[in-house]
């Protein structure tokens, strides 16, 4: 990919990984628009998704520096950390099942474009629902509900339904407050983004250390800048309004995608 290319690359992924838009779904088509496809595309890809969840790092390293320095001694950090692990193995283990034959037939516009439009109205009935607030902070968490979380975060296998939408929409339905659901959508997606990172850095050193890496580096430090800025709005931005919002923009370009699919402007 050009510099270009890398900036465009870069800034989608950064500003739709953690809103509920589905940034798989936004990457699939950007790329289809962009005529940007082959092995060595996909593996820069979810490198660049990796750097991304850097950004949670970096904007809660107080609660994951007190967490690891306290991890001996505390239960409740002990609590919090297996929690990730318990929402973690779902999606990692149906992931290893089924992921070879999810992006041989999901991972298309039309498909993407379908779970974004039934997404939105999932978010919508959602908002719509009498909402009760059991779970006002992640260190409330029991691991049945990060279990539970774990198992709607699975739903994100299928592209365009998006990671951060299920983990925040089934927080909700489980009593969480907005602010809650989707502080721990950033966290349970930390082991989930960076193990695909290494792996995918692990498989690929041989020819990343001949390569010319100047685009990659490029994306990664855009896609960090901008998660970063993303996930600074949507905890402002939750913390007064609902998700409705964000459920209108995924019905409507889900739209604009099938219109985009039906007149080929978007290789189906």
């Amino acid at each position: 990919m050009s510099i270009i290319e890398a900036i465009i690359l870069g800034l989608v992924e950064g500003i739709t990984e953690f809103l509920p838009i589905s940034s798989t779904g936004h990457l699939i088509v950007t790329r289809s628009v962009l005529g940007l496809q082959g092995a060595a595309i996909d593996r820069d890809l979810i490198i660049i998704q990796g750097v991304a969840i850097l950004a949670v790092c970096w904007e809660f390293r107080h609660k994951l520096l007190q967490t690891a320095s306290t991890l001996h001694s505390d239960a409740t950090a002990r609590r919090f950390v297996l929690n990730l692990l318990i929402a973690f193995l779902p999606l990692a283990i149906l992931g290893l099942l089924f992921k070879k034959q999810i992006e041989e037939v999901l991972f298309k516009p039309t498909p993407v474009a379908i779970a974004l439009i039934v997404g939105g109205f999932v978010i919508l009935w959602a908002e719509r629902r009498t909402h009760t607030e059991r779970v006002k902070n992640v260190d409330q968490l029991t691991a049945g509900d990060a279990l539970k979380v774990g198992l709607f975060q699975a739903l994100a296998l299928i592209p365009g339904t998006s990671r951060s939408g299920a983990t925040i929409i089934g927080g909700l339905l489980l009593g969480l407050s907005r602010r809650t659901a989707a502080e721990f959508s950033f966290f349970v997606a930390i082991p989930v983004m960076l193990a695909a990172a290494a792996f995918e850095i692990w498989k690929a050193r041989a020819e990343l250390a001949t390569a010319d890496v100047t685009p990659l580096v490029v994306s990664c430090v855009v896609s960090f800048a901008s998660a970063l800025l993303a996930i600074k709005m949507l905890l402002r931005f939750v913390s007064r309004h609902s998700f409705a919002a964000f459920a209108w923009y995924r019905i409507v370009f889900g739209a604009i995608v099938l219109v985009a699919v039906y007149t080929g402007f978007v290789r189906s």
